[in-house]
């Protein structure tokens, strides 16, 4: 899907340190912007990763089931009881198939507010597989992407190094969220102020 940057004419760049080459499996936390997300995130994706979804995206004709049967994971957020469940089996996919996962933590698309407040699904998935969580920062686009031109400028996708969780518990997880979310955030400011110099 990545490819279809070229026809929205978005050049997308990725950087990935050497760090997250060599570390797998891991839960890949990345920032959620809007519907295009699914074509400018694949760039990002690395090997033996799936991603995980909220349920009712299997609704979606063809899309859904594709998502579903190429072994990505659907969770039911308003079912805190199955969610629990879900995150539990993908803990234990992890470990058992040596996959990596793809999260959004915010839950939702910020369309353009900035990187919203973290849920902690991601990080308690993290911790029950016993594997890092590598963010994925961003640069802004909003719904920068027109149609009817042929240049849509660029973004930038990077990740940034492996965050372990030993050590990390029920008490301190949400002050390890916390200081993911302001590491993202900065990063996600300074790609932005790069691509706005390169702009001028």
């Amino acid at each position: 899907m990545g490819k279809v940057c070229k026809i929205f004419g978005l050049e997308v760049e990725v950087r990935i340190p050497d760090s997250v080459k060599n570390t797998s499996p891991v839960v890949y936390i990345c920032n959620h912007q809007n519907s295009y997300d699914i074509f400018t995130a694949s760039n990002a994706v690395m090997p033996n990763t799936v991603s995980l979804g909220k349920k009712s995206l299997k609704w979606i004709p063809f899309f859904g089931q594709m998502y579903w049967l190429t072994g990505n994971i659907l969770i039911d957020r308003n079912n805190t009881n199955k969610a629990m469940n879900t995150i539990a089996l993908t803990a234990k996919k992890i470990n058992e198939k040596q996959l990596s996962v793809w999260m959004f933590p915010e839950g939702t698309r910020s369309n353009g507010r900035g990187l919203l407040p973290f849920k902690m699904g991601a990080f308690r998935t993290a911790l029950q597989a016993n594997v890092p969580i590598v963010p994925i920062c961003a640069s802004s686009m909003h719904d920068s992407i027109k149609l009817n031109r042929w240049n849509n400028g660029k973004m930038i996708f990077e990740l940034l190094e492996p965050i372990s969780l030993e050590g990390v518990n029920k008490e301190n997880m949400r002050s390890v969220v916390n200081d993911t979310h302001k590491l993202m955030s900065e990063k996600i400011a300074e790609l932005d102020q790069e691509i706005s110099e390169s702009n001028a």
